[in-house]
């Protein structure tokens, strides 16, 4: 799932403030991010001010408190429970899921069965705090 996260040191405004964001991609229009709170459903008006190509950049540059982000919780949630981010809301959508596809088990190259093997053995329950894990390791 996506989680809005942002420094200890970025205040959050008001509901009608405009949000300073990094963002990933995309052109430099105010986006409108709607999230989940347990006050409830809400839209967030992001500002792009630093576009960047990689999460784990995306990440840093919040974590420098540069702005806020809409973030994999798989990415964040060491940084959450360490105090280094703070957990805003989360992104109201579908849940993100990975998946493996491949063509036949019968014509599997030994490279696609040892990677899915890999796989398996990494996150056998496929939760976010197996990959979240596995990212605090590297």
């Amino acid at each position: 799932r996506l989680v809005v996260v942002a420094s200890p040191s970025l205040l959050r405004g008001p509901v009608d403030a405009m949000v300073p964001a990094v963002v990933r991609g995309g052109d430099a229009q105010i986006e409108t991010w709607r999230v989940v709170t347990p006050a409830g459903t809400s839209d967030l008006t992001a500002k792009p001010i630093l576009r960047l190509s990689s999460l784990l950049m995306i990440r840093d540059a919040v974590r420098a408190g540069v702005g806020a982000a809409r973030l994999p919780i798989s990415l964040v949630m060491h940084d959450i429970a360490a105090g280094r981010l703070v957990h805003w809301a989360d992104v109201d959508g579908p849940q993100i899921t990975l998946w493996a596809l491949y063509p036949s088990r019968r014509l599997l190259s030994a490279r696609v069965s040892a990677f899915l093997a890999f796989l398996k053995a990494a996150f056998p329950e496929g939760t976010p705090d197996e990959l979240a894990d596995y990212i605090a390791q590297r």
